[in-house]
Parts: structure tokens; sequence; C-alpha cells
């Protein structure tokens, strides 16, 4: 009974092919709409992500407790003891790709005629150089091991100062006791990260050099790196075991990203907002081809009722119409979604730099299992959601009336 049901639910679904190739076009383009614009906005989330880890705070980041509210103006105060013995331990974790140390410093820099306020950080170069894959050397070259006092100049900074690699520059901050100390760097290049204020104040010197300068062998940060974004949960789960947490605090690098977390809400409530607007597009769509089939076919219907099939059986067999349409419809969607994906990623999108950045970028379409999932779901429910009231209102008209529509 079921296969009959089926069956001439198909035949009657493709007998008006003009008005089913409509709604079919409707449903497809609709879930098409939302595997594209899902596809890409989760790029933007996993793009935005890397290019904030790996210009940035990395992976997981250790320090000592109320660094992050006031280690800012006096980051001297916040150094982790012995922090080459806790970078070794948090280096066997499994997972975990490299430890790098970090020092931040406020303080002046002098290019012989005028005084810039900077911020700063002691790295050690090579692992910082592995670990930020998204940061651009625009002029000169990457700081390296063997540059015992040569310095990363921001692309804000260089241009405040009017800095060219192997210009010379002197460092004034204060020590950890509270006295002045300076040294003189040579610029080996000027860098630009993902964020365009992080740019106009910062600059990069050799972790041993900020030492010295400061006059202490401690840290304030230990970045640590994995070998896969997607085990950062796990692995900051491990590293909260490993550490003393009464005296230092981890984050992972959401945590640390605050413009992250904002970017992920808006765009997250736009993509809800278009969701909503395909499943109504879907709906009246599928109702105007349900009511005008529907209409056209009450001498059918009353013939049917006529002859013995009760109101549920041609509800039934409406509904099952619709099911056609909404498996044939979002499947179809589904093929041409993941196909436009796939040739667009081939091809990418080249996109300006997003707000309070300064690089732009090569989108793709992301075809993710939940989005495809999902768009299927809302195409095949809209389109049964949508046959309901028509097929109700078929099955009340009496039968007398429906067997005058052919007179």
């Amino acid at each position: 009974m079921k296969n009959m049901l089926i069956t001439l639910a198909i035949r009657n679904v493709f007998r008006q092919r003009i008005r089913t190739l409509m709604t079919l076009a409707a449903i497809a383009f609709g879930v098409a709409g939302l595997i594209l614009s899902g596809g890409f906005i989760q790029d933007i989330f996993v793009q935005l992500g890397e290019a904030i880890i790996h210009s940035q705070t990395g992976h997981i980041q250790v320090f000592k407790r109320d660094f992050l509210d006031k280690g800012s103006r006096k980051p001297e105060k916040y150094l982790i003891p012995e922090p080459a013995k806790l970078a070794a331990r948090l280096g066997e974790l499994d997972r975990v790709s490299e430890v790098a140390a970090r020092l931040n410093f406020t303080g002046l820099l002098n290019n012989g005629r005028r005084d810039l306020a900077v911020i700063g950080e002691g790295i050690e170069p090579d692992k910082e150089a592995r670990l930020g894959s998204y940061l651009s050397i625009t002029k000169g070259r990457q700081l390296s091991d063997s540059d015992e006092f040569g310095l990363l100049a921001g692309q804000g900074v260089a241009h405040s100062l009017g800095l060219e690699p192997g210009d010379h520059v002197t460092l004034v901050m204060n020590t950890t006791g509270g006295a002045l100390n300076s040294l003189e760097f040579e610029v080996v290049g000027i860098f630009q990260s993902f964020s365009k204020d992080f740019d106009a104040r910062a600059v990069r010197i050799p972790l041993l050099a900020a030492q010295e300068l400061m006059l202490t062998e401690g840290a304030n940060l230990l970045v640590v790196t994995l070998d896969d974004t997607a085990a950062t949960d796990t692995v900051y789960q491990r590293v909260q075991q490993s550490i003393d947490t009464t005296l230092l605090d981890v984050r992972h690098w959401r945590q640390l990203s605050d413009f992250y977390d904002k970017t992920i809400q808006l765009y997250d409530r736009q993509f809800g907002v278009l969701e909503w607007i395909i499943l109504f597009m879907v709906l009246l769509s599928v109702i105007n081809s349900v009511n005008m089939s529907t209409f056209e076919r009450q001498s059918e219907f009353g013939t049917l009722r006529a002859l013995g099939n009760r109101p549920r059986d041609v509800f039934r067999l409406l509904m099952t119409e619709s099911l056609v349409l909404g498996v044939s419809g979002a499947t179809l969607g589904v093929f041409l979604g993941v196909s436009i994906a796939l040739v667009v990623s081939a091809i990418g999108i080249s996109m300006p730099p997003p707000p309070n950045a300064n690089v732009g970028y090569t989108a793709y379409v992301r075809i993710v299992p939940a989005i495809v999932g999902k768009a299927w779901l809302i195409g095949f429910f809209a389109t049964l959601l949508a046959a309901v009231l028509p097929a109700r209102r078929t099955t009340r008209i009496p039968v007398v009336d429906a067997l005058r529509q052919s007179v």
C-alpha cells in the first residue's frame, strides 16, 4: 500500500512539470544558499582563528595570576619563576609542538631624533618564527636566535619613526627594581601582523636582550603551540592539570581574543536571520505551488472520496507528494551547493582586510557536514510544513462541491 502511495505521489508531482520544476528550484536554491553562506562564514571563523593564533596568541598561554588585568601596566611584577623548567614540562604533553617564552615590557624607542612609547616582547626568535606564520615581514628579514641585539618593529612604529632595516635605535625601559636601563638595537626587519593597532605600537627583541634590560631571568608568558587547533580544548585541560593553579593561570586563544568572540556572535546572528529568510522563502513557494495544484485537482479529490477514500487518505496523498518534493528538492540543493562550493574554493575569493586589520585574505567555501545536513533538513521540513494547511483545507471541502469543479 505504501509503495502504491509513493508511486502515485511521484506520478502526480511530475504531472505538472513546469510547476514542479519551479518548486524544486526554489527548494534547491534555498538549500544551496544555506550551504554556501554557512561554508563561507565557517571559513571566516577558521581563517580568523588561525590568523590570531599564528600572529599573536598561540593556542594556549600560561602566565601568572592577574597578569591579564594588571600586567600590561607593570609586567615586571608578574614574572613566572624558572620559566624554562615549566616550558620543558609542558612540552612533553601530547599534541604540544612547542613552548615559547615571552617577556613583555613597555618603554621608549629613540631613533636619535625623537622618542616613541612602545609595547614590546622579548621572544625566542626561531620558535616565534615557526609560530608566527601569519606575521609577514614587509621589509628586511625575520629575527633569529643569532641576532643578539636585533629588533623587529611593527609597521606603524617604523612609519612613525621613519625606520628602515639597518637603522640603529635605543630602547629605554625600567628594570624590575625600578631603575632605568637602555640598550642599542639594530632594526633587522619590519613586520605586519593581523592587528593594525598592535603594529602601531609593538616591537620585538630577543628574550635574552629583554631579560638583560629588565635585569631578570623570568618571563611573563609561556606560549604553547599545538599540532592541530582542534586539540586546543583537550590540551588546555591537560595544561591546567600540569601547573600550580594557585600561582599560575592558563587561557586558550578564544579566551584571549575578545575580537574573535564578538565576530562569531555577529556572524552567527546574521546566519540565523538568513536561515529564517530562506525557510519562509521555501514555505511561500511550496504553499503557492500546492495551493494551485489542489485547486486544479478538486474534482480529482472529489472523485477519490466518492469512490470510498476517506479525507485522511487524500491528506496522506498530498503530504506524500510534498515529501517527494522535499526529498528531491533538498537533495538537489545539496548537490548544487556542494558543487558550487568546490568550484568557488578552487578559485578563491579575494577579500579586503577585516575591521581592525590591515591584511586581506583569500576566502573559500568550506563543506561542513553539519551545515549541509542542517540545510537539507530545513529544505525538507519547510516543504512538508508548507503542504499541511492546503492539504487540510482540501479534505474539508464537501464531496459534491469538489465534484462540481469539473462541470
